[in-house]
């Protein structure tokens, strides 16, 4: 059990090199004393001393009391920075003043290791808040809120107005010495872009309004010492596990508060809450590290731990999109499946355009029915051709939206998301279907269910390709993203417990729907719809300070990008796919048999290696070559390891100096050896260096790290392969 003060009421939750301490004293809401490097055992009479430590003295201009930091911070304390409530009951009740009711400490079980459950009321306000605050076996900080309206007073009916709720808003404190932050930020086919900046005194808000996660969106918002890398500096970070709209902030007052907050961002009017009545806050991540990588690691290891995480090898996907895109023909089709089988491939997923109406983009959504102008006989001819080559058959759905040049847009426009009257500008053509209709919802899980009973679908690539602009449910038009987002996760959960073997991908314009509300439901995420390796070096590096590699989507493109137009080596394109979920989305009928061939050695080598790639800690290295990137992962039990050295541009400096291979055991030995078939990449000027084709290249796992090995001389947009073993195994 955690230690208690009787003094202070303190809890000290201890997990993986994690503290939080909770100062709950004086029925207030809790306050962090600490959130950060593991403290070890603490006495009663330390924690109180810590807590004493951490209080404050009044400065001119202050108020006469201390004001006290809470994790929802509250203006009836003295709090002047964002609040972390915003409502009111027609104007009136808009501070609230929670006291705690009780305190429920307890053990966790499965990826939690401690919970804290607070029951607080503001009898004035007639509200009840319920905090959870956890801290998972990982190391990760999560808190999420109830907000109940109680209503009754003593005029009668001064309680029974609902509550409208603008806003809930859950922090952690940062020290002083974070003093730099860092997010992404992006667009379509560039998502994950990082931006960093000084930690300067006011509020470094990210908003997003865009009905789902974003394609803009910083996965972590990030807080660290100046400086801060993979692998050197504090840093913590915060995650807003939320599909829909919502805000992410680091505020740094004058007063020598510095926080990281998040939560949902409300529309007007969107929750109002009558009597009895509750809203439920998404849940919000803290993770704290020594460097990005170990901040990430919490993240990988908890996902790892939940019992619904993919276990099975994460099969070798051919997706038909880049391949045929609208061109569906059965022929083609099945002969794309025989070169991909032969490849390698395990699972075929049909992209696009198989159902009625859909020869291109403008027409079609929401007809989830195959066109027998295109599949007279069903999809069961190329499905039973795939099944018979021993691959699982996956097909792609937009079920929450909708063309209007459909036949149930024609016979259902109320089912479009609109307000005042009028419908929202169109995106690639379509409209969003609302799912705040139960007959909307209803037709959509019949048809989705029944198109996976019907073919054996295995797997659903579940795309979402525009944003929710005046999202609003109808008749009234009364603002909807909030519902539209429960709607979402209520109607994958339905379809999954009626087949429960089923495996979703989360697509979103490619990177647009990622975030751990949707993966709590979803098995891999589609990275971005940018399958340029060069483009998704970046895109992956940064997507994985949040999940781990076999989460995330990365196929294998054609030779020239479609996206970008950049032609790319085949062993480059593979090896950056390798690293990830690997699949392949180029038109194989078109390759040569000796690009064939050299696809399935990479093919090989992923399946070899997926125990590791798809288990072990993922690793990056601080180099200070911009040109040259190291990442790669480490077996739990650092017996080995495998990297990739990525050249991504011309560096200044030729020949290269050395990389350190960071994450290995320190006391270890390990034997290092270049990984076919990426030990030399194709179509570059190659020179052996001395140590590559030496056996008796065997360096302690410091050394390796400390000092590190000659980089070899790469073109640009290039990338060989590295391994580690612990000798005498």
């Amino acid at each position: 059990m955690p230690a208690r003060s009787h003094d202070h009421d303190l809890l000290h939750f201890r997990a993986a090199g994690t503290s939080l301490v909770l100062d709950c004293s004086g029925g207030l809401l809790p306050r962090v004393v600490h959130w950060g490097a593991g403290l070890g055992e603490l006495s009663r009479d330390a924690l109180a001393c810590l807590a004493l430590a951490d209080a404050q003295q009044p400065v001119s201009g202050s108020l006469d009391v201390p004001v006290p930091f809470t994790v929802l911070p509250q203006q009836s304390v003295g709090w002047l920075g964002t609040p972390g409530l915003t409502g009111h009951r027609d104007g009136q009740d808009f501070s609230t003043a929670f006291t705690v009711r009780s305190l429920r400490p307890e053990t966790g079980d499965g990826p939690l290791a401690h919970r804290l459950t607070v029951e607080a009321a503001d009898e004035h306000a007639r509200l009840a808040l319920r905090l959870e605050i956890e801290l998972t076996r990982s190391g990760l900080v999560r808190q999420r809120a109830a907000l109940t309206h109680e209503g009754g007073h003593e005029d009668g009916q001064e309680g029974e107005r609902p509550f409208t709720l603008d806003g809930l808003l859950l922090t952690l404190p940062v020290p002083a010495h974070a003093t730099e932050l860092l997010d992404l930020t992006g667009r379509h086919l560039r998502e994950r872009s990082p931006q960093r900046h000084e930690f300067t005194i006011g509020t470094h808000a990210r908003e997003n309004w865009r009905g789902r996660t974003g394609i803009d969106a910083t996965l972590v918002q990030i807080a660290g010492e100046s400086g801060f890398g993979f692998r050197t500096g504090e840093v913590w970070g915060m995650h807003v596990a939320w599909s829909g709209n919502h805000r992410s902030l680091a505020e740094r007052t004058p007063a020598g508060v510095r926080l990281l907050g998040g939560g949902e961002s409300l529309l007007p009017g969107e929750i109002r809450l009558a009597v009895g009545q509750t809203y439920d806050s998404s849940w919000v991540y803290g993770s704290y590290g020594r460097g990005l990588d170990e901040l990430a690691g919490r993240f990988h290891a908890y996902l790892r731990d939940r019992a619904h995480h993919p276990r099975s090898p994460r099969p070798v996907t051919m997706n038909t999109w880049e391949a045929v895109y609208f061109q569906h023909d059965e022929d083609k089709l099945k002969a794309l499946a025989d070169a991909a089988a032969e490849a390698g491939a395990e699972r075929f997923v049909l992209d696009d355009g198989w159902f009625r109406g859909r020869r291109d983009d403008t027409a079609g959504l929401g007809d989830w029915y195959v066109d027998k102008n295109v599949w007279p006989d069903g999809l069961h001819p190329l499905v039973d051709h795939v099944h018979a080559l021993g691959m699982e058959f996956g097909l792609w759905f937009e079920p929450e939206m909708i063309n209007p040049d459909s036949d149930l847009a024609r016979a259902h426009p109320e089912w479009i998301m609109a307000t005042g009257g009028r419908t929202p500008p169109l995106s690639r053509h379509q409209q969003v279907l609302d799912l705040g209709h139960p007959e909307a919802y209803a037709y959509l899980l019949e048809r989705l269910d029944t198109l996976v009973g019907e073919y054996g679908i295995a797997y659903i690539k579940w795309d979402h390709n525009r944003d929710l602009v005046e999202a609003g449910h109808g008749p009234l038009g009364t603002p909807g993203v909030h519902t539209q987002t429960l709607a979402v996760y209520r109607l994958i959960d339905e379809l999954r417990a009626r087949r429960p073997e089923l495996e979703i991908e989360s697509c979103s314009s490619g990177g647009g729907r990622i975030d751990l509300g949707i993966l709590e439901r979803t098995d891999r995420v589609w990275t971005s719809d940018c399958i340029d390796a060069l483009e998704r070096q970046q895109i992956q590096r940064w997507t994985s300070l949040l999940l781990p590699p076999e989460l995330l989507g990365s196929h294998v493109s054609a030779p020239v990008a479609h996206t970008t137009g950049r032609s790319h080596t085949l062993d480059f394109r593979a090896a950056t796919a390798l690293f990830c979920h690997f699949g392949i989305e180029w038109d194989l009928t078109l390759a040569t048999t000796e690009e064939r061939a050299r696809l399935a050695q990479w093919i090989t080598a992923y399946k070899s290696l997926r125990p590791l790639l798809h288990r072990g800690t993922v690793v990056r290295g601080d180099h200070p070559d911009p040109a040259l990137w190291l990442h790669g992962v480490v077996a739990a039990d650092r017996s080995h390891a495998v990297y990739a050295l990525v050249q991504t541009a011309t560096s200044v400096q030729s020949p290269p100096g050395r990389v350190r291979l960071p994450g290995l055991d320190p006391s270890a030995v390990y034997r290092l050896a270049p990984l076919a078939p990426g030990d030399r990449p194709e179509g570059s000027a190659w020179t052996d260096l001395p140590w590559w084709r030496d056996e008796r290249m065997e360096l302690p796992g410091h050394v390796l790290e400390t000092v590190g090995v000659r980089a070899p001389v790469l073109f640009p947009e290039r990338a060989v392969l590295v391994e580690a073993r612990r000798v005498g195994l």
